[in-house]
């Protein structure tokens, strides 16, 4: 599998809501942009409690998911390019249900690995300026994946994306998310994810956690 890359696109932290500040409003670069292990040159987290890191270092949306949300949101402006969802790149042609965790791509001349899917936050309904969309993204699972970067290297847009190395097989990003965000995931279920070596230890955590707690509710 080989895709061709969209724009490569970064993002600063910026007043966004009172006194908060958010990187999600990203601006497509010129390249080469470097990769490395923390993510793209010029791009920036405003809460890195919660985003940046080593396992959510590159955000992929899939531009597959477009075409739906103009359908659901009357053709909002902020879907005429790429970005809407503050994504790091994006391509068409892979998708949630394709992806495994642990998957690695050749991103440029960075080596990458899909580490966990995107949890979606409040800031997307707040930039979009629409309530539900947040919801929507969690019910359909239009979520895309972070990518750790096991090899540093450079990215531009038109660059390919390059499957190199499969994950854990059956264990693909859609599998995951709605194990861990909707409801009905078995307890044996959720302990196979927690077991995955490739996903995040944030997620595998919360996935364990998960786990120990419905197995607690089975025996009350």
């Amino acid at each position: 599998m080989k895709l061709t890359l969209g724009p490569v696109m970064v993002g600063t932290p910026v007043p966004f809501r009172g006194e908060e500040a958010s990187a999600i409003a990203k601006r497509p670069v010129a390249g080469p942009v470097a990769v490395g292990p923390l993510g793209l040159a010029g791009d920036e987290q405003a809460d890195k409690v919660h985003h940046g890191g080593v396992d959510m270092a590159v955000h992929h949306y899939p531009h597959d998911h477009y075409p739906a949300w103009r359908a659901e949101l009357d053709d909002h402006p902020l879907l005429a390019a790429a970005g809407a969802f503050g994504e790091n790149i994006s391509t068409d042609g892979l998708t949630e249900e394709i992806v495994l965790i642990g998957d690695r791509f050749r991103l440029g001349s960075a080596l990458v690995e899909v580490s966990q899917g995107r949890q979606p936050c409040w800031k997307i309904d707040h930039k979009f300026e629409r309530k539900g969309i947040t919801a929507r993204v969690l019910q359909t699972v239009r979520c895309g994946w972070y990518y750790r970067v096991l090899e540093p290297g450079t990215v531009s847009e038109g660059d390919y994306l390059e499957l190199v190395e499969r994950g854990h097989e059956g264990w693909d990003v859609e599998r995951v998310f709605r194990a861990m965000f909707h409801k009905g995931a078995s307890t044996q279920e959720l302990v196979g994810v927690a077991q995955l070596t490739a996903l995040s230890q944030e997620w595998r955590g919360r996935a364990l956690e998960l786990a120990v707690l419905q197995e607690g509710r089975a025996h009350r």
